[in-house]
C-alpha cells in the first residue's frame, strides 16, 4: 500500500499538467525524464510491491513496514511540494515538452 500512495501521488502531479498515464513504469520514467525528478524510490517501492505481492518467499519486520510508510510519506510530500510550486507557465511548457516525448526524435 505504500507503493501504490506514491504511485497516486505521481498520478495527481501527471493530471494537475494535463497528462494522463495509465503505465506504471510510464509514469515513473515521466517522473524523471519529464519533471527532472529523482524516481529511485518510487522504483524500489515497486520492486517491493511485486516481491510481496506475488511470491510468498519473504518474511516481513514491523520495522520494514513502518520504513516502508517513513519513505512512501516523504516521497509524496516531496511530490506534494512540487506540485504545490507549479505555476501555469510551468504546465504549459511541461505539457509542451510531455508531446515532444510522445512525438519522439525529430526526423
Amino acid at each position: 500500500m505504500a507503493y501504490y500512495s506514491m504511485y497516486y501521488m505521481v498520478l495527481a502531479l501527471l493530471f494537475k499538467t494535463g497528462i494522463k498515464c495509465e503505465n506504471h513504469s510510464g509514469a515513473m520514467m515521466l517522473l524523471e525524464h519529464l519533471y527532472g525528478l529523482d524516481n529511485c524510490r518510487i522504483v524500489a517501492a515497486k520492486r517491493d510491491r511485486i516481491d510481496k505481492q506475488y511470491y510468498v518467499d519473504f518474511a516481513i519486520t514491523a520495522e520494514e513496514v513502518r520504513d516502508s510508510i517513513e519513505e512512501a510519506e516523504a516521497f509524496c510530500a516531496d511530490l506534494y511540494d512540487f506540485m504545490e510550486r507549479l505555476h501555469q507557465g510551468d504546465i504549459s511548457r511541461l505539457r509542451e515538452e510531455a508531446v515532444r516525448l510522445l512525438d519522439g526524435p525529430d526526423e
